[in-house]
């Protein structure tokens, strides 16, 4: 396909998506993934992906909670389901149970949206690094948070502006035939969702105050390159939270509220929670355990976790650094460039942040390039919506001097008049978003 309407840089979860919204609006597509190229030099392989498949999954497995009646990405799920997109299509058919949550089997969840978008008549895939960013042509950037470097300096370039920086970090994965489940027991905090889908490592007082100090001197990697970069506060890593006080992890991800042990009936002092990460149910990943501890330092300290002892780790965690841009100042209310109005940016280069807020976004970007390259206006969806709130959020509702990552949530949205307990304002807010989806999807 030598003749494309759109080039769009990126094959993650934004960049697949706004490929799919394109495509299927009837526009041809030129999508440039550099991992896969340059085999013989390694593929240009990100730090922090495994493979070349196309929207891989490289943190955690899940899309968090399905809940579209009382949950913000729930709702963000809802919305974009229906608008035909991809990833949650995808997501829904390599799904593995996870109480209310939506996890997906990562590999078939990757295979499924590259086999998608190759099959596509509109779409065609270019194994290519883009140094550069063009200088005509309607262009979506999504490179996401591991963009290459010469782009990523261009980038800037173009931006006029230093590049804001987080680090953010990712969880192990434990082979299931590992764990001693003589220790470690499955329930689902608080009953949720369909089944216990959760495995659940029981700690003592004295272990967990013991799993606290082996955080706090465990041996850790360094980046003094990256010297006061801050931590994304939804991706925090486990020791960075253990620094905080003795008792963070135990009101945070090691929290045994609502579990029951079986061996006493009681909650636990903490827990450790594992996830399933695939559809055979042979890898788990540690929920909230992001983290920078180096490899020989996690291995030794997570065996003390009871019920991992003999852990096999099919991966360990690590640390990787995200770029974003001052989307606020620099894009327009179509994610278009101020400055180059023929490219768009899309995904977690724009500031949002997690996995299902990227591809909406990607979403929203081809979408409206689709509607411009038809020679039409396609209005913003409402800021009622989540998809409105996430989209306000990056194009001008946040505060520039202090903008940083966000996850959709209802702060983002525009406040419900009048007095009401939490859970029926959560509803109230899901309610008058669907309203207003409906609304405009009416007139689009």
């Amino acid at each position: 396909m030598n003749n494309h309407h759109v080039h769009i840089i990126g094959g993650g979860l934004a960049g697949s998506e706004a490929a799919w919204q394109l495509a299927q609006a009837g526009c041809r597509v030129r999508l440039s993934e550099m991992r896969g190229a340059n085999l013989a030099e390694g593929g240009n392989m990100t730090p922090a992906h495994q493979t070349d498949g196309l929207a891989e999954l490289v943190c955690s497995n899940s899309f968090r909670s399905d809940d579209a009646q009382s949950n913000a990405v729930g709702l963000l799920h809802q919305e974009m389901r229906a608008l035909d997109s991809l990833i949650l299509a995808q997501g829904d058919k390599h799904k593995v149970p996870a109480g209310s949550a939506l996890a997906v089997d990562r590999d078939r969840f990757s295979d499924g949206v590259t086999a998608a978008l190759a099959a596509h008549p509109n779409i065609e895939i270019v194994r290519e690094r883009v140094d550069m960013l063009p200088e005509t042509g309607a262009t979506i950037v999504a490179t996401g948070p591991l963009t290459a470097p010469a782009l990523a300096d261009n980038i800037g370039d173009a931006t006029g502006k230093d590049a804001l920086a987080f680090f953010d970090a990712i969880a192990p994965i434990v082979h299931r035939d590992s764990i001693d489940m003589d220790t470690a027991w499955f329930q689902s905090r608080w009953n949720k969702g369909e089944g216990k889908d959760y495995i659940n490592c029981p700690l003592t007082k004295d272990q967990y105050l013991a799993f606290h100090q082996g955080l706090l001197d465990g041996e850790k990697a360094e980046f003094k390159q990256w010297e006061d970069v801050p931590y994304f506060e939804g991706c925090m890593p486990i020791e960075v939270m253990a620094e905080r006080g003795v008792d963070t992890l135990r009101y945070g991800p090691m929290k045994g509220v609502g579990l029951d042990l079986p061996t006493t009936g009681r909650w636990p002092y903490a827990v450790v929670q594992l996830r399933q990460d695939n559809a055979s149910g042979t890898l788990w990943n540690m929920v909230g355990f992001q983290t920078k501890l180096k490899h020989g330092a996690q291995v030794a300290l997570f065996r003390t976790i009871p019920g991992l002892e003999n852990a096999e780790f099919a991966r360990l965690g690590g640390l990787h650094r995200n770029t974003f841009i001052r989307s606020p100042e620099l894009l327009d209310p179509t994610l278009r460039l101020k400055s180059r109005p023929h490219i768009r940016f899309a995904g977690q280069m724009t500031g949002c942040e997690g996995y299902v807020e990227s591809a909406a976004i990607g979403l929203l970007a081809g979408r409206f390039a689709a509607a411009e390259i038809a020679g039409r206006l396609l209005p913003p969806p409402p800021v009622e919506t989540a998809l409105g709130a996430l989209l306000g959020h990056i194009t001008g509702g946040a505060t520039i001097e202090t903008y940083q990552p966000m996850n959709v949530n209802f702060g983002l949205f525009p406040p419900i008049e009048g007095r009401m307990k939490k859970p029926d304002r959560k509803l109230a807010y899901t309610a008058r978003a669907r309203a207003a989806l409906a609304e405009w999807l009416q007139g689009i």
